[in-house]
């Protein structure tokens, strides 16, 4: 156990049930557009091409607004659809905004560390982001909430952590520690700012890769036995 005083959190797939939030958010925009029945044709693809467009983004090769409408543009021209993504995205955008199903015992986790300083480092659209965290039982829950969109900078860059940092008037890195799923993201941001991580791995993946974080856990309740 260490005495970590300052607590970052990433939010999809660590606070929030992503998975649930973005199938949610499907299930309304496409029903919108009548295309619910063929969802299920879409959704792979949509993964497919999501998944290269944000490690596109970590890496400095696109901007957030430009990933939001490219995503549906690329699976609209794969499937021969005329939409326009960019409405289209904007429609999704504000439906995943309602949507905050919380990661199983965070609420716990939360309320153990309230006597800790606790912030938000989130890759991700302003308004979606805050109306998700305004929605939940988090609300006013923590010191900042610092979003990529509003700061211009995204995980793994170093700059998205200055923000934080000079937010919260931090001069010591020995006290924080960096809670999230993503090894490339959160892990790797944590890791090139020479802060501890500890990466949230509930489903038990292989990590294959040279990024290592300071501790591992697959429940988020086992982040109390961590911090002293």
């Amino acid at each position: 156990m260490k005495n970590y005083d300052i607590i970052f959190f990433d939010v999809d797939d660590t606070l929030f049930d992503f998975t649930k939030s973005e199938q949610e958010a499907f299930n309304k925009v496409f029903d919108k557009y009548n295309l619910l029945n063929s969802l299920k044709l879409y959704e792979k693809n949509y993964q497919e091409i999501s998944k290269v467009l944000w490690r596109d983004l970590e890496n400095g090769k696109m901007s957030l607004v430009e990933l939001g409408s490219e995503r549906f543009r690329r699976l609209f021209l794969d499937h021969e659809l005329e939409i326009d993504a960019v409405v289209f995205n904007e429609d999704y955008l504000g439906f995943l905004g309602e949507q905050s199903h919380l990661v199983q015992g965070v609420e716990k986790v939360i309320s153990d560390l309230s006597h800790k300083r606790l912030a938000i480092i989130t890759n991700g659209y302003t308004d979606v982001q805050t109306s998700r965290i305004n929605n939940s039982p988090f609300e006013g829950t923590f010191e900042h909430i610092i979003i990529s969109e509003s700061t211009g900078f995204q995980k793994p860059q170093t700059e998205i952590f200055d923000y934080a940092f000079n937010k919260l008037q931090i001069t010591d890195k020995s006290n924080v520690l960096m809670v999230g799923d993503s090894l490339t993201s959160d892990i790797q941001g944590g890791i090139n700012y020479g802060i501890d991580t500890c990466w949230f791995n509930p489903k038990y993946k292989e990590n294959n890769t040279s990024i290592k974080p300071t501790y591992e856990i697959n429940k988020l309740e086992s982040l109390l036995e961590i911090i002293k």
